[in-house]
């Protein structure tokens, strides 16, 4: 039963995902407050479904490309009732938030392209990334408008892109957690990589 939770929490990021969408949608009173609040759930259910999942030895390709996924879904919905909510400030810096959805789409192309199957490199400035996109839409929820934690997440998001895009263009055999473009060179000689215990397998 334990070795079931990992999946538990990948699933409920859905659930949390819905949830956010509809408060959004319906206008609730003090939506920003629970919109936060499940945001910061998912956030930390993304978290500990690697962790549980590596001291249960459960970890495996399909729980990591599974992980990914629901991580899209997630965050895509979270960031659609966010941006939905604050369609002005979206509209005045709509050039900088193109940008990493461009980069963000060519990476999946490119890995549908060269290797038929979804990325999954959950790359440490990736989650670096994640953290600076929280901070962001968690002050732009609360006060409809971000400067600092809007233009850390935005550098942060172009040169998260652009490491995963040369890591899908180098890498010559498809693989999952690969913590930077650095390791891509020992992957493609086989030769083992060191990785955090705290974030990868």
């Amino acid at each position: 039963m334990l070795k079931k939770i990992p999946f538990i929490l990948i699933y409920s990021r859905i659930l949390l995902a819905i949830i956010i969408g509809v408060m959004t949608f319906l206008s609730i009173e003090n939506a920003s407050i629970y919109i936060v609040s499940l945001m910061i759930l998912g956030l930390l259910t993304d978290v500990f479904d690697g962790i549980l999942a590596r001291k249960w030895n459960v970890s495996s390709e399909k729980l990591r490309i599974l992980d990914s996924n629901v991580d899209q879904f997630f965050w895509i919905v979270v960031i659609a009732s966010v941006f939905y909510a604050n369609q002005v400030f979206i509209i005045e810096n709509l050039a900088w938030i193109l940008a990493i959805v461009i980069l963000e789409l060519a990476t999946y192309v490119w890995s549908y392209f060269k290797f038929k199957k979804s990325i999954a490199t959950h790359s440490l400035l990736a989650k670096i990334w994640t953290l600076s996109l929280v901070t962001f839409l968690v002050d732009l929820t609360l006060n409809s408008s971000s400067f600092i934690p809007f233009f850390i997440c935005v550098v942060l998001g172009i040169i998260s892109r652009l490491e995963i895009l040369f890591i899908i263009i180098f890498l010559k055999k498809w693989t999952t957690d690969v913590p930077s473009i650095i390791a891509v060179s020992k992957l493609n000689k086989g030769i083992p990589i060191k990785k955090n215990k705290l974030f990868n397998d």
